[in-house]
């Protein structure tokens, strides 16, 4: 089954607020076999409502709608569906006991909006709405179904998760779908599809792969539709092999798992502690850590060495190392992850030192040269990158760079 989204309100449209709405009911309806194939924002008009939902039900069996619910005379979805499917607005005497109670709660008298609020479409399914007025309601004509949702993120989702998905899924015969995300750290899109270019060729048609990339990271997707869920696994796994070949260390996991969560699970397994030495990502890879829950087990602090003087004072880089190869150099990155581990006393220390913009760039060290060192209490590497001209790109892609160091450092350690 396909289907579309619209979202209505002018509030969407002059950017007043994000549409989040679309991004989450996509993602769940996906996950039950339901393939959203448009979604569109319209203003708060009887045309706009009548046009979009014409044209959508053109083309899909299953339309759904948020927003225009509201008590206030803008908000006209209800009157125009109801309209728009011959029906008549009759008071839901339940309905109407409920926003009494509610309004009561708060001391609020009820007045004529919220008694409106208590009048819904005689023609639909009428779904109820535990955490506010507006009940979702479910129009069907001619095998063609129009769902009308609160436009409130809260109100929605759980009006879809608890109501509307669940029907859904017990009324239509929807085939098993199967994502397998593949996290590939240190390539850029073009060339990644480059070196998969006969992998992807090969690829059954059933599969469909997407290429998602981000600073530092491209995220690679297959996606499997079908009647058979162990069939599609199966596909996946022999895919897999391939792509593993191919790829290699470049894979840091096979789950949307950040790669500060890789991390994290590989310090925990191995009863390992980290701290960071940064000086172009200015605390960013510190933040990263300490964003996962339960990070204090594994991470120990931070030294943001953005000045030569906390290089040389507190992680004891040598003032010769600075004055012959300068900041930016092997040496000094270096120095600086052996010297965060003596002085925080950790396992590992992770050291950056770049460039990252938008100017202060010279012909030998242009904008985006960022040097990385990690380091155990035993080795040291390091690695030279050329990033972008682009500051938050640079700080981004180096600590990312960074952490796929320290994976690789760790696992090699395992070996």
């Amino acid at each position: 089954m396909q289907a579309e989204i619209i979202t209505i309100g002018d509030e969407i449209l002059i950017g007043q607020i994000v549409d989040t709405n679309s991004a989450w009911m996509s993602k769940e309806l996906n996950e039950i076999g339901i393939s959203v194939n448009r979604i569109t924002s319209i203003s708060d008009t009887k045309d706009a409502i009548i046009s979009s939902v014409e044209e959508a039900m053109s083309r899909v069996d299953l339309v759904l709608m948020t927003g225009g619910l509201g008590p206030t005379n803008d908000d006209i979805t209800k009157k125009t569906l109801s309209d728009y499917f011959a029906c008549e607005l009759v008071q839901d005497d339940g309905l109407y006991a409920k926003i009494e109670e509610r309004l009561s709660r708060y001391k609020i008298g009820m007045n004529k909006f919220n008694r409106e609020q208590a009048l819904v479409p005689n023609g639909a399914r009428i779904i109820p709405n535990d955490f506010g007025s507006a009940p979702c309601m479910w129009f069907s004509r001619e095998e063609k179904h129009v769902i009308s949702m609160p436009g409130v993120p809260f109100e929605m989702k759980n009006i879809m998760q608890y109501q509307v998905l669940p029907k859904l899924s017990e009324e239509f015969d929807c085939p098993h779908v199967l994502h397998q995300t593949v996290m590939v750290q240190g390539l850029g899109e073009s060339v990644l599809a480059e070196m998969l270019e006969d992998w992807e060729t090969a690829l059954p048609e059933v599969v469909k792969l997407a290429y998602l990339p981000s600073p530092g990271v491209v995220r690679l997707r297959m996606s499997l539709m079908g009647n058979s869920e162990a069939e599609l696994k199966a596909i996946v796994e022999e895919q897999l092999i391939g792509l593993k070949t191919i790829l290699g260390e470049r894979i840091f996991a096979f789950d949307d798992e950040k790669i500060e969560q890789v991390i994290a699970n590989l310090l925990l397994d191995n009863k390992k502690t980290v701290a960071t030495a940064e000086s172009c990502t200015g605390g960013n890879m510190a933040h990263m850590l300490t964003s996962m829950a339960g990070s204090s087990a594994y991470f120990k602090g931070s030294v943001v060495a953005y000045s030569n003087e906390v290089k040389t004072n507190v992680l004891g880089v040598s003032a010769n190392s600075l004055e012959e190869f300068g900041a930016v150099s092997q040496d000094v990155v270096e120095q600086m992850a052996s010297g965060v581990i003596k002085a925080i006393g950790t396992d590992y220390g992770i050291a950056t030192s770049g460039i990252a913009g938008p100017d202060g760039g010279t012909e030998e060290k242009p904008v985006g040269t960022v040097w990385i060192a990690v380091a155990s209490k035993d080795k040291v590497i390091s690695e030279k990158f050329t990033f972008s001209k682009e500051r938050g790109r640079n700080i981004r892609m180096a600590s990312m760079a960074g952490f796929n160091m320290l994976r690789k450092l760790m696992l090699e350690g395992e070996e």
